[in-house]
């Protein structure tokens, strides 16, 4: 039996606390389980994070720099359609790997709504970023706001049912309606 290798740096057991943090889908796990799922010790965590406090806020600042780096605008050629931008987006975070950082970013959620000050900050953080990435694909901000606040609801509902088609439903009647009234507007110009 080959030996198991044992996490030697500080950068390395913090990847692999948020992957356990990824796994349970909530930052609700003790020392005594973090050690445990990082091959490591509690003593170990305290002597370079200082605590568990300390570890929570790296483990939510390394998954904004994950979250930021998978969410890009720059993945998508110039004037991709939002609709369509909206679509690979959905597509990738109701792909089932996906779902433990859906649960961690929605425990997040949780604490922000019970006050914490740190996770509200992690919850704005994350909502700017979605505009400012919708808005390279709509300069309206009002509909980037609108699609965001769908994309979010449909993505509660996703994890509670599992079943990702009544949100994708909702997200694309978005813009059929979008592109219904605006070809109404152009037959109303033709008038």
């Amino acid at each position: 039996m080959k030996p198991v290798r044992r996490p030697v740096d500080r950068d390395e057991i913090l990847e692999n606390c948020l992957k356990a943090f990824i796994k349970a889908g909530t930052l609700e796990l003790s020392l005594d389980d973090l050690a445990e799922a990082v091959e490591s010790s509690k003593r170990m965590l305290i002597h370079y994070f200082g605590g568990r406090e300390p570890l929570e806020e790296l483990a939510m600042v390394r998954l904004e720099e994950r979250l930021r780096q998978q969410f890009r605008a720059d993945v998508f050629p110039a004037g991709t359609p939002l609709s369509k931008v909206v679509a690979a987006l959905w597509e990738q975070t109701t792909r089932p790997e996906a779902r433990g950082v859906l649960l961690l970013v929605m425990d997040l959620s949780r604490r922000a709504w019970n006050g914490s000050t740190r996770a509200k900050a992690f919850y704005a953080e994350q909502q700017r970023l979605w505009v400012q990435l919708l808005m390279k694909f709509s300069p309206d901000e009002y509909e980037a706001e609108k699609v965001l606040q769908l994309f979010q609801g449909a993505m509660l509902a996703y994890l509670i049912t599992g079943d990702p088609e009544p949100g994708w439903r909702s997200l694309s009647s978005l813009f059929r309606g979008k592109r219904k009234s605006s070809v109404t507007a152009r037959k109303r110009k033709k008038i």
